[in-house]
């Protein structure tokens, strides 16, 4: 039996040059939740995360704040899509960065239509995957865990994988993953129990180390 930690990266940069990269408060909500679980007494046998910028980072401050170093197994397979090259399935030309509220609303309207055309096979987006190919390096590592290892295990990645992940062991459809998806905070933890045969979901989305009142204003979803 084991215990996965399924850790979304912290606030990144949405609207910069570059996203992949987490903003000052995201290198914050990182070191926070290892601070968390360091008052827990949590500590972790494995861990895995995707090969972005925004993992590398966050798993860094996790371990800032558990005070300990974490040897990782890197997994192209949990990387996030592209949202750009998906947006631009459904809006051709070039993008506007957001920069309003309602850039926003209308950034993630467009992400939503991508995705639902990318996983119902209607789109290609350029340089991506099909959405069976990123389905299954996501199951893919979740079968790692599951055959490699067991007790606590940290896996950090991104939104779409963690959701994605979620809604297969849930056996939801494609399309409900969206709405997983596009409302998970950043550095939330999801979490399961696993066994050489199968994952359980035990919860979802969690933010515990910054509901408190002097984090709660570090909570965000971008």
């Amino acid at each position: 039996m084991g215990q996965l930690y399924l850790v979304r990266h912290g606030q990144a940069s949405l609207g910069a040059a570059d996203y992949d990269q987490l903003s000052p408060l995201g290198a914050q909500q990182a070191q926070r939740l290892g601070e968390h679980w360091r008052g827990l007494g949590l500590r972790f046998d494995a861990v895995i995360t995707g090969t972005l910028k925004r993992h590398i980072q966050t798993l860094q401050g996790i371990e800032q704040g558990l005070g300990i170093e974490l040897p990782a197994l890197r997994w192209p397979g949990l990387n996030e899509y592209d949202s750009e090259a998906v947006i631009e399935t459904v809006h051709p030309g070039s993008l506007v960065k957001p920069t309003t509220p309602e850039g926003y609303r209308a950034h993630f309207r467009m992400l939503r239509d991508g995705l639902s055309q990318w996983m119902d096979g209607h789109t290609q987006p350029r340089g991506m995957p099909t959405y069976p190919e990123f389905l299954h390096g996501v199951t893919s590592a979740l079968a790692h865990v599951r055959s490699a290892w067991e007790g606590n295990v940290l896996l950090v990645s991104s939104g779409g994988p963690i959701s994605t992940a979620v809604g297969h062991v849930l056996g939801l459809p494609a399309q409900a993953t969206i709405e997983l998806n596009l409302r998970i905070r950043n550095c939330s933890v999801s979490e399961f129990t696993f066994n050489p045969k199968r994952h359980t979901l035990v919860s979802y989305n969690s933010v515990a180390h910054l509901e408190t009142p002097e984090h709660q204003g570090w909570i965000t979803f971008a």
